[in-house]
């Protein structure tokens, strides 16, 4: 409850500094606003309006906010995940209220946004200040150490007969990814349609269309993953067809389990982590997790987990006695 309190506390201060300040300079502000610039000490080459640069900062800290948030929520039984999710919640906010303090200084007074130039030092002191900050966050919410890790159990293994064979196939499609395909490739084909049929000649096609071709092919590739286990290895497909897909002999599993994981354990969504200790997240849940014989690990969050556990357990036995 405390944390809860601290965080939504800092959500408000933050909000109401980048919300108030502005308004209180309104008066020695050009409109619009100087908001980007090049390089330290060069003229600015973006702007936007004294509204609009108020709903920008408001939003994006906003959304920053919830996410930090969320995360931190997930993983508070961690302290690497406390520490992680205080740093970034408390970094963030102060990154953006030394952004937002340069963007009026260096307007403040200004005829026009033109002349709102930035000094070399402000960049820098704002990423000094944030990671000041990110240290301090980071080792006030670390709490108290993990719990040691409950006793492990055997590994679930299915009995088979002498002979018989069997397979488990299990999918996960993550809806929120499938959805961001959908809108990124419908929108790519009515700015072709417009661009193309000369209702928008204006929509810079070139410059779009490589940009959003890679993000549906991430996106396809990640929006969902399947598992295959028979007496041949385990196979992982990826995307909506299971192509590309891994193949991971029996012969390199020492053993499998079912295991409880979440966005926050893992350092968020999609394939993370490193070759050799490695996590397949597209929903928190339940995951299945093979020990390689090298020692390292790879978690698949995947439904009916145990039951694709128990038999990748069961055929390495079954490799064992022959």
């Amino acid at each position: 409850m405390k944390a809860r309190v601290i965080a939504v506390a800092w959500w408000l201060l933050v909000a109401a500094a980048l919300l108030l300040a502005p308004l209180a300079l309104r008066d020695r502000l050009p409109d619009p606003l100087a908001t980007h610039w090049g390089a330290a000490g060069s003229a600015p080459d973006g702007s936007s309006s004294f509204t609009g640069h108020l709903i920008t900062v408001e939003i994006l800290w906003t959304a920053l906010w919830l996410v930090m948030f969320v995360l931190g929520r997930r993983g508070r039984h961690l302290r690497a995940a406390r520490v992680t999710s205080w740093s970034c919640l408390i970094g963030l906010g102060v990154l953006l209220l030394g952004v937002n303090a340069s963007t009026l200084a260096v307007n403040l007074d200004a005829a026009t946004w033109h002349d709102a130039l930035l000094p070399g030092w402000h960049v820098p002191a704002a990423l000094g200040a944030t990671v000041v900050a990110m240290a301090v966050a980071g080792y006030a919410g670390r709490g108290p150490a993990d719990e040691p890790s409950a006793p492990v159990q055997a590994p679930p293994r299915l009995k088979l007969r002498r002979g018989q064979r069997a397979v488990w196939v299990s999918r996960v499609v993550n809806r929120w990814l499938l959805a961001a395909v959908v809108l990124i490739g419908a929108g790519t084909v009515v700015a072709a349609t417009l661009q193309l049929g000369g209702i928008a000649p204006e929509i810079p096609l070139p410059g779009i269309l490589p940009g959003a071709v890679i993000l549906l092919l991430a996106g396809l590739a990640s929006m969902a993953v399947s598992v295959t286990v028979s007496d041949t290895g385990i196979r992982i497909g990826f995307g909506p067809f299971g192509w590309p897909a891994r193949k991971i002999a029996l012969s390199a599993v020492e053993s499998a389990w079912a295991e409880e994981r979440h966005p926050a354990d893992s350092g968020g969504w999609g394939f993370r982590g490193l070759p050799g200790n490695a996590t397949i997240m597209l929903r928190g849940g339940e995951c299945l997790v093979l020990r390689y014989r090298s020692g390292g690990r790879l978690a698949i969050s995947i439904d009916d987990a145990e039951r694709g556990a128990s038999l990748v357990n069961a055929l390495i036995a079954e490799r064992v006695r022959t």
